[in-house]
């Protein structure tokens, strides 16, 4: 695996979950793909469109006739929070979030707060002090609006975050912010094409502090650990 940005400093990482740090794909499908069908849509061509955007857009852009558009996510995010199975960590991520300064880092998701919590909770991964979620912002991937609330919230311009992303609406998010990105191709099928740096998994990649105490990614050994002296 390159080394993803190896002469680049950075004041916070931002995480998109959903295929970033953890996957949720088969519970996420399982519920997405039954409300598909009470709805008669084609189930196959839908599911590739549920992911990385609310499901408030998702199911707008459908402009299906006769339905409350509110309801309907309130009823998916609840049938969502109740099918936690299969529900697991990106390989290296517990060990990746760990390793960061709790205030140096985000999670940055277009979910509903209370399911990121619950699928956090699932796979067992940290919870950072700093959470942005569907509820925080107007307008939401491939808007630029929650990584710009991110970066603010940590007191950071975006050119001074480095994003983590797996989905296209995601990845256009980040560029409209302005800021870094790396994609996280461990839940993708095919080969993505992107500009961006690439990575399956977190593996031996670790998060570290350089002299001047900014975020630099490394092999594991090759320095200190980002949480000494955070």
């Amino acid at each position: 695996m390159t080394l993803p940005f190896p002469d680049h400093a950075f004041g916070a990482f931002l995480f998109d979950m959903d295929g970033t740090i953890l996957s949720s794909i088969a519970a996420a499908e399982r519920v997405w793909a039954a409300w598909a069908q009470k709805h008669g849509l084609d189930v196959e061509t839908f599911l590739p469109t549920i992911h990385g955007v609310r499901a408030v857009e998702t199911i707008r852009r459908l402009n299906l006739p006769g339905i409350d558009v509110m309801a309907e996510v309130e009823a998916l995010t609840q049938a969502e929070f109740e099918d936690v199975e299969g529900i697991e960590a990106i390989p290296g991520a517990a060990a990746f979030l760990n390793a960061l300064p709790p205030r140096r880092w985000a999670i940055v998701t277009s979910s509903p707060r209370r399911l990121a919590i619950r699928r956090l909770e699932a796979t067992g991964l940290p919870i950072p002090p700093l959470m942005i979620t569907g509820e925080d912002v107007t307008n939401g991937k491939p808007a630029p609006d929650c990584f710009l609330l991110a970066a603010d919230r940590l007191g950071l311009k975006p050119q001074d975050c480095l994003v983590f992303e797996d989905a296209p609406a995601g990845i256009q998010a980040a560029e409209a912010a302005g800021t870094k990105v790396v994609v996280i191709t461990a839940t993708h099928k095919h080969t993505i094409e992107t500009p961006h740096p690439t990575i399956a998994g977190y593996g031996s990649l670790i998060p570290s502090l350089n002299e001047g105490s900014r975020l630099v990614l490394t092999r594991s050994g090759s320095t200190t650990s980002a949480t000494a002296g955070a």
